[in-house]
């Protein structure tokens, strides 16, 4: 055997392709599959995150390293076909939320971004992390995720032009006939089409087709130049922990830290049972190097300039190609670092090409309202809440802590309080206190 075929033949037994019936043709194969679907968040975390003003090409850049990083981790760590990336929803939280809502600069939330990834890894660490998920109640998880989602729709929407701001009504239907609109409008219907198709790359190719129709009628800026390593590199090291650790910032840095949890524990759960490899008492080994490297590549981002790190549902496109071993993230990972040099077109693409994205993943994310038992009030009531109070308020926060506090006391006042945790009772006061302390707002 020749020394090549002996370094195949480890890496190989390593990535157990044997027992889980890959090869290499195959985890390639899916783990391009994998970044074509999830290739949108290269430009649409850079429109996102430019609105609190970080530095576009330095979120881009920031966007491909921790996901190269977090993606080759979790396949050479933890040997799963499951790529991360910043998450949507968390990013417009860390956006519109903390820095325009609540005036936070956006050095300050990078250092809550880090707070938080540090804490993750702690709990990860002491085994806390297992707690919290046992303890939490399941019925409000698809709650938040729909709640976000119905945020990223909003948000697209208004960036389109689709949706405008009204004194009378809050908000109505904008100018139809606007280029710009019209032009978002092409973007969504195109990347409908192309789901439609079942095509994997539906988002990417929208964005960039819409960008493209907008070169032609002039409503795009094409101004070619070199890859700049400075503007990549502004927002590297920018992060302020020490201003994160201030008591007023700690409530963003337990969202953060909720939401990277369970968004984790539920893509994981979802994509390990499509690649069939969760175990048969039901548990998914190696949980905890899972946890870690999204943490690792949490703390990553905040370090050049990204919202935290999740574990990314599109990795199931992956796994439907055939992904099974680490590979599949490893392969994905190092075409994030290839998407690196294409820095100097993220100016290029204008609001109106990102909103579809935006609008389509918010309607991705609200299908999971089907997981919410709603002939029951107890669980149906406070989920509601939970999912409209997200983007009526422009914040998680207050939605997680509307839903928690609902939840708690309809349990109580139905007799069920004893099958409330103690760690459930615990952040519905603290809640409260937050409530009583802040009156309102975010």
């Amino acid at each position: 055997m020749s020394r090549r075929a002996a370094v195949t033949h480890r890496l190989e037994r390593y990535f157990e392709f044997e027992s889980l019936g890959t090869n290499w043709r195959t985890e390639i194969l899916a783990g391009v599959t994998t970044f074509l679907t999830m290739a949108y968040i290269v430009f649409v975390n850079p429109s996102i995150l430019a609105e609190a003003g970080v530095p576009p090409q330095a979120v881009m850049a920031a966007t491909c390293v921790c996901a190269a990083l977090g993606s080759i981790l979790m396949g050479i760590y933890a040997n799963y076909p499951i790529a991360l990336a910043p998450g949507m929803g968390i990013n417009a939280y860390f956006a519109y939320t903390v820095c325009l809502g609540m005036g936070v600069p956006w050095q300050v939330a990078l250092g809550t971004v880090f707070v938080a990834g540090v804490a993750f890894v702690l709990l990860t660490f002491v085994g806390i992390r297992q707690l919290i998920v046992s303890s939490l109640p399941v019925e409000l998880h698809a709650s938040v995720a729909a709640g976000i989602g119905l945020f990223l729709a909003l948000i697209g929407l208004r960036n389109a032009g689709i949706v405008v701001a009204d004194p009378k009504t809050t908000v109505t239907l904008g100018n139809l006939r606007d280029p710009n609109t019209l032009l978002a409008v092409f973007g969504l219907f195109l990347i409908a089409v192309l789901m439609a198709w079942q095509v994997r790359a539906a988002m990417l190719i929208g964005i960039l087709g819409a960008t493209a129709l907008g070169a032609v009628f002039g409503l795009t800026r094409w101004q070619p130049q070199p890859l700049d390593w400075r503007q990549l590199s502004a927002a590297t090291f920018q992060l302020d922990i020490r201003s994160a650790l201030e008591l007023g910032v700690l409530e963003v840095v337990f969202v953060f830290l909720f939401v990277a949890l369970f968004d984790n524990v539920g893509t994981l759960i979802g994509v390990a049972k499509k690649a069939g490899l969760i175990g048969q008492d039901g548990q998914i080994p190696r949980v905890e190097r899972i946890l870690l490297a999204d943490a690792t590549a949490s703390i990553a981002g905040s370090l050049t300039g990204t919202s935290t790190v999740v574990s990314y549902i599109e990795s199931a496109a992956g796994v439907s190609a055939g992904g099974r071993s680490g590979v599949t993230a490893i392969v994905t990972g190092l075409l994030f670092i290839a998407a690196l040099f294409l820095a100097p077109l993220v100016g290029v693409i204008p609001a109106a090409a990102t909103a579809p994205a935006l609008i389509v993943v918010g309607g991705m994310m609200v299908s999971t309202v089907s997981e919410i038992p709603w002939a029951n009030p107890v669980v149906s009531m406070p989920a509601f809440l939970t999912m409209v109070t997200i983007p009526l308020t422009s914040s998680i926060a207050n939605g997680i802590a509307i839903g928690f506090i609902a939840y708690t006391f309809l349990k109580l006042f139905r007799g069920e309080g004893r099958t409330v945790s103690w760690l459930v009772y615990l952040l519905t006061a603290l809640f409260l206190l937050r409530f009583a302390y802040l009156g309102g707002g975010h």
